[in-house]
């Protein structure tokens, strides 16, 4: 991560900006929702944590907690100070492989609950998977528009961790049926795979224009 210090960021009105506040607008209220949501998924994690039964989910939680609180520091940090966090941001990693279980089993249909003692595995499994994905798209789309570098890259750097965990909570739930992979017919599969051809070389259409402006 390359340090903005040195770099001279100008406000037209007030002059030069101070690393702590170069910020924009639009930033302030992204990171804000960043990091509430970040504070939301790990308060969820720690209500989730009393009713795990299942100890590899439990491992999961427990890491992913760890993880998100260290790199909920670390984003705090630098968008306070503007500048390079005391330490980088890490990568998660998971423990499980990348097997999946193609196909559907017969389950039965989904329905609201009656009391709060229904809470179970899958339930908590999938809570922790859309906390994931929604971390992953708030982190996205507010790197796209956050204007100090080290937060911008702080953002970037979390997202594919964010997308780490939630591979590693789906591979969970696919263990154990909770989240079933349909496949295609294998004629309607291929069909697919090959709709795509590779490019070829540069398009000549700016060439013949040039030749056509020279003449």
């Amino acid at each position: 991560m390359q340090n903005p210090q040195g770099t001279t960021h100008q406000n037209m009105h007030t002059g030069s900006v101070p690393p702590q506040m170069n910020h924009g607008g639009h930033e302030l209220f992204d990171l804000h929702e960043v990091l509430s949501g970040a504070i939301g998924t790990m308060n969820s994690y720690l209500l989730y944590r009393q009713h795990v039964k299942d100890p590899e989910l439990m491992d999961i939680l427990d890491r992913q907690y760890q993880f998100m609180q260290d790199e909920y520091n670390i984003t705090v940090e630098c968008f306070k100070t503007g500048q390079d966090p005391s330490k980088p941001t890490g990568k998660y990693m998971m423990k499980q492989g990348n097997d999946w279980v193609y196909g559907m089993k017969p389950s039965q249909p989904k329905k609201p609950w009656q009391s709060a003692s229904e809470i179970n595995d899958e339930f908590i499994s999938s809570c922790m998977l859309a906390s994931c994905k929604t971390g992953a798209s708030a982190k996205t789309m507010a790197a796209c528009e956050t204007t100090n570098p080290v937060v911008r890259r702080v953002l970037a750097d979390s997202v594919p961790n964010c997308i780490e965990m939630a591979y590693e909570i789906s591979i969970y739930q696919n263990k154990h049926h909770y989240y079933q992979v349909p496949q295609l017919a294998q004629q309607d599969m291929n069909q697919l795979l090959n709709a795509f051809a590779p490019a070829q070389g540069m398009p000549q259409t700016n060439n013949m224009n040039m030749n056509n402006i020279n003449h």
